[in-house]
């Protein structure tokens, strides 16, 4: 009979060891998932990069379907997420220019404004989560997108709703957050069609309008997706960036002595953090496929832990040691492959502009209560973090 899947409540920032047990045993096994029954379970870097990589593996195969998976919520239609093939590229194109090197360059400067007119508001000791880790990010992309930031506390609930797993909140609760999302998104469109706007969600109406390259539905879930992946997943990175350094004080001392080493200690973040609190999206295997140990047979459902592949010590060595000065390379904490997450560079921007100013203007930041996790969720992060100064 397959374990049940998660093997364990997730504690923090802490890894199930059951993961270092099945990588050096078996990479690739049979789980039972929270919902939908069983699939596959790959935990080895190779193996995840292989699957992650491989077209036949399909995201589109899940749509609408009750396929093994961590989340309540089914699957649905006209999301870059579940698109593969010519669909995906033809989505991922209309917003890649806003996602380039450059243009997210651009927005460094007024990255740092934002990041230091939170912290000039910031008590001490105050709580970094509600005062800094969470409305930077939701600055960033709220501008970005054209969403009004005014709107934030609403739909950090609907997005809370729709990242839930199993014991947090019900189906029926992660389906009303979805649904206010999408309805929250279709009143956005509308108002950009009467007074167009030069933001990205200005632009992607123009892409449905008059080039015809979106259709509605694609358009609404484009917006749901980009606004709740460009503040969830960065906010609590942040946040569990500064946690983990306060766990390694010698790895915060060498980037207090050279800061000149921040975009290498953000990758080497990037890789040693568990921000997911299990597996990733389902993927269906189109036919049979050989995956490290395991045949996988065609309308297999295949899930990755992305996590587990960053802490392989045949990728790693040390793997579970945190070094801000290793030559990290190609972690799989944004992904492998044509899902590659659209939005890396804004998250590493990110990252080095909040982690760098925290260590530049708080030299003495320590932890002021515990940290309380939030549980039940597809993202790990911090309630709260109550620091001083």
């Amino acid at each position: 009979m397959a374990p049940t899947y998660p093997f364990s409540e997730t504690d923090g920032l802490t890894l199930d060891p059951t993961y270092e047990r099945l990588r050096r045993d078996e990479p690739v096994s049979r789980v039972k998932y929270p919902y939908g029954g069983e699939g596959w379970l790959v935990t080895t870097y190779e193996e995840t990069k292989f699957v992650l990589g491989d077209s036949r593996f399909s995201r589109a195969r899940t749509v609408g379907q009750d396929v093994p998976r961590m989340q309540p919520l089914i699957a649905p239609g006209g999301s870059i997420l579940t698109h593969d093939g010519a669909d995906h590229s033809r989505m991922r194109r209309l917003v890649s220019k806003a996602f380039t090197v450059r243009r997210i360059e651009e927005l460094r400067p007024r990255a740092q404004q934002i990041t230091d007119e939170l912290l000039d508001r910031l008590d001490n000791p105050g709580d970094l989560v509600e005062g800094f880790s969470m409305p930077f990010p939701i600055t960033v992309i709220c501008e970005l997108l054209g969403v009004p930031f005014e709107d934030r506390e609403d739909f950090r609930m609907w997005s809370n709703q729709v990242l839930s797993t199993v014991g947090g909140h019900t189906p029926e609760e992660a389906m009303h957050g979805m649904m206010k999302l999408h309805a929250y998104f279709t009143e956005l469109v509308a108002k950009r069609r009467v007074n167009p706007t030069d933001d990205l969600m200005g632009a992607l109406v123009i892409a449905r309008d008059n080039d015809d390259r979106l259709s509605e539905e694609e358009l609404v879930r484009f917006g749901i997706t980009l606004l709740v992946a460009g503040h969830e997943t960065t906010a609590n990175m942040i946040a569990n960036s500064v946690v983990t350094l306060f766990e390694h004080p010698d790895e915060m001392k060498r980037l207090h002595e050279d800061p000149r080493k921040l975009p290498n200690a953000v990758e080497e973040l990037l890789r040693y953090i568990p921000l997911g609190s299990g597996a990733g999206f389902t993927r269906i295997a189109t036919e049979d496929v050989q995956v490290g140990n395991a045949l996988v047979k065609e309308g297999d459902a295949v899930l990755v832990v992305a996590s587990s592949a960053n802490r392989d010590a045949t990728a790693y060595p040390n793997a579970d040691e945190l070094d801000l000065g290793r030559e990290v390379g190609q972690h799989l904490q944004f992904g492998h492959g044509i899902h590659f997450c659209l939005g890396s560079q804004l998250a590493r921007m990110e990252l080095q502009v909040a982690l760098g100013t925290l260590v530049r203007r708080m030299p003495g930041l320590r932890l002021a209560e515990p940290v309380e996790f939030r549980k039940s969720s597809l993202v790990r992060g911090p309630v709260k973090l109550v620091v001083a100064w």
